[in-house]
């Protein structure tokens, strides 16, 4: 037996979530800047699927299935002839996190009730809680769910089964055997009701609108099917072309049925009004299954090479395409899927709930491909130019999003952002530093990284000032002595004391024009409390017991009103800045 290898698993994807970023320095905030960035290797918001595992344990995978309930992977599949020793046929049951086998269901009942190996080469539809219904050769219709040793099953009279579809009531089946179209049971595979189309063998069922789209590829036809009445109602043209049919697919959101044909899909409304068509890439490469997801109203087409190389365009490769239903459009850019071709039978897709995680089989190599969804980063926000002081700190921070969470590095730039370099160290959500002369005009920008691209920033340009010798260091309040000789009394808890007479200017400043009355609460600045009235007596007024002098001499206050006024919008701005820091911290959703 050839060595088989379970799901490797790969770095999951991540919620989308916010890297928040804080600008301040001793000053209060700046404003935001509104959202934006000067941009990155691919454009913000841009959605990939990465592969980010593979599974080889389930054999030739002919379909695909995730069940709503359970969350399980089911996996139809035939023997791949070189697993020598081993018959992988039936039905498997993987863990879709990591390709583990839960467990394999390879017996179902022949058509005299016989059981044996019986390979599954269509899902039709879920069963309630867990399980699947699935089409086994020629023409089982079987049950399983996880653990069963065995399936049950019956045989549809009539011919090969060639497609079918859940019924319109939970015990009845649709099922095609050529251009015979029948509703059987499912428990016995007893025919209820039978119509024979002009052409055709695949079909899609509309059950919102109780129609059933069946495909004549040989008459390039495709009929349109009341269930109720169980008669055609109408036709629609297909495109001319080779007859190479992929699927044929209703999306249940909006009723429109896509179907693959040669090299392209075409898709008609749920009147059956053509919309529009989508082109293979390469123009070798066939669309052979499709999947829908109503929460991202977007559909997924695997394409497969048609593994003949001497043909112009093929490269061995397929693709996955990823489409917005409303418009076609790409939603996603598309993924290569190596070496996925049609030789050996057409690829499945399965896709979860929400397009986070899509499964793609390869039948030729006998794997499973799962591939997750990854958003480039999208900048919510970025640094604020910002004016400071030599000395002073600086927290340079922005916002951006993604799935999954970015990475950020901080740069700088030197050259008015003609080249940038990243500065070493710099890899948290903050990085702050204290701002040196040398710093003045240099531009700042974070990038962030995530497995979809990188997006940087605007930059925030930072200008250095020189450092401010004029404020000094904090005194204990006390009395304050005017160049006069008067001495202005002040309390210690920041009650301001009587001022002395005016006086001249003494060696600190300008003289003030008044004593007064200093109101200034505590040890504000160092100069502030009782100082501020005895120091009005006199420009270089000091605060008892201290050495430190009032900015602008006696003239930085005429009363002690004023100055009280100034130590009040101080606890302001300070509380202010606490606010913005508390409100931009990131939030994660659950």
């Amino acid at each position: 037996m050839t060595p088989r290898h379970p799901l490797t698993p790969g770095r999951a994807g991540a919620a989308s979530a916010a890297l928040a970023l804080v600008l301040a320095s001793a000053a209060a905030g700046s404003p935001v800047r509104a959202a934006g960035g000067e941009g990155g290797d691919v454009p913000q918001g841009t959605v990939v699927y990465r592969a980010t595992a593979q599974c080889t344990t389930a054999g030739r995978v002919r379909d695909l299935l995730l069940h709503p309930d359970s969350g399980k992977l089911y996996v139809g599949s035939d023997d791949l002839p070189e697993t020598t020793g081993s018959n992988e046929s039936g039905l498997h049951v993987l863990e879709p996190a990591d390709g583990t086998v839960r467990s394999t269901v390879g017996q179902a009942p022949g058509p005299t009730g016989t059981l044996g190996r019986r390979a599954v080469r269509q899902l039709v539809t879920p069963l309630p809680g867990d399980g699947a219904v699935f089409v086994y050769p020629l023409r089982g219709i079987g049950t399983a769910k996880d653990g069963d040793a065995a399936a049950a099953g019956a045989w549809v009279p009539g011919g090969p089964v060639t497609d079918a579809a859940p019924g319109p009531g939970p015990s009845t089946v649709l099922v095609a055997q050529g251009s015979v179209l029948s509703e059987v049971d499912l428990a016995t595979a007893a025919v209820r009701r039978s119509l024979t189309l002009a052409g055709g063998d695949r079909f899609a069922y509309d059950r919102a609108r109780g129609t059933v789209w069946f495909t004549d590829l040989g008459n390039r036809r495709m009929y349109r099917v009341d269930l109720a009445a169980f008669q055609v109602v109408a036709s629609v043209e297909l495109p001319a072309g080779d007859g190479f049919g992929g699927f044929t697919e209703v999306d249940a959101e909006t009723g429109a049925v896509w179907v693959g044909l040669d090299t392209s899909v075409v898709v008609h409304d749920a009147a059956g009004r053509r919309i529009g068509v989508i082109e293979g890439g390469g123009g070798a490469d066939m669309p052979r299954a499709a999947g829908f997801d109503a929460a991202t109203h977007e559909a997924f087409v695997v394409w497969q090479d048609s593994g003949d190389t001497s043909r112009p365009g093929s490269d061995d490769n397929g693709a996955l395409t990823v489409h917005r239903t409303r418009d076609l459009k790409e939603a996603a850019k598309p993924v290569v899927l190596p070496g996925n071709h049609v030789q050996l039978g057409s690829a499945a897709v399965a896709v979860r709930p929400g397009g986070a995680t899509v499964f793609v089989s390869d039948p030729a190599a006998g794997r499973i491909t799962r591939l997750e969804r990854a958003t480039s980063p999208r900048i919510t926000r970025s640094p604020e130019d910002r004016t400071v002081a030599a000395g002073a700190e600086v927290s340079l921070t922005a916002q951006a999003e993604g799935t999954p969470a970015p990475t950020v590095v901080w740069q700088v730039s030197t050259d008015a952002g003609r080249t940038w370099q990243p500065v070493p160290g710099a890899t948290s959500t903050t990085y702050s530093f204290k701002a040196a002369a040398t710093d003045n005009g240099r531009r700042y920008r974070a990038e962030f990284t995530n497995d979809a691209g990188a997006g940087r920033t605007d930059p925030a340009v930072l200008t250095v000032t020189a450092a401010d010798t004029t404020t000094g260091g904090g005194g204990t309040p006390g009395t304050s002595t005017g160049s006069d000789g008067s001495t202005g009394s002040g309390g210690s808890d920041g009650s301001g004391g009587s001022g002395g007479p005016a006086a001249s200017a003494g060696p600190g400043g300008s003289a003030a024009t008044v004593g007064g009355t200093g109101t200034a609460g505590g040890s504000a600045g160092g100069s502030v409390g009782g100082s501020v009235g005895g120091s009005a007596g006199g420009a270089s007024g000091t605060t008892g017991g201290g050495t430190d002098t009032t900015p602008a001499g006696g003239a930085l206050a005429s009363t002690g009103t004023a100055v009280a006024s100034l130590a009040g919008a101080a606890l302001v701005l300070t509380a202010a800045g606490w606010v913005l820091v508390r409100r931009t911290r990131p939030s994660r959703a659950g």
